[in-house]
């Protein structure tokens, strides 16, 4: 098993960490109402998911 033979520095353990971004959302248009959601869910505003109406729509 590998283990490291010095200590790595607070540096070079932050340099390294630097590249740990989170990805953004991906948002698609909801093609009934055209507000953006996440895919692969129901739209919050409308309700609908591949153009049925499968929960009740939020206020």
């Amino acid at each position: 098993m590998a283990v490291p033979k010095r200590k790595m520095s607070r540096s070079n353990t932050r340099h390294r960490r630097s590249q740990w971004k989170a990805a953004a959302v991906a948002l698609v248009s909801c093609p009934q109402c055209r507000s953006p959601r996440r895919p692969h869910t129901a739209c919050e505003t409308c309700g609908t998911y591949n153009r049925r109406q499968v929960i009740e729509p939020s206020a």
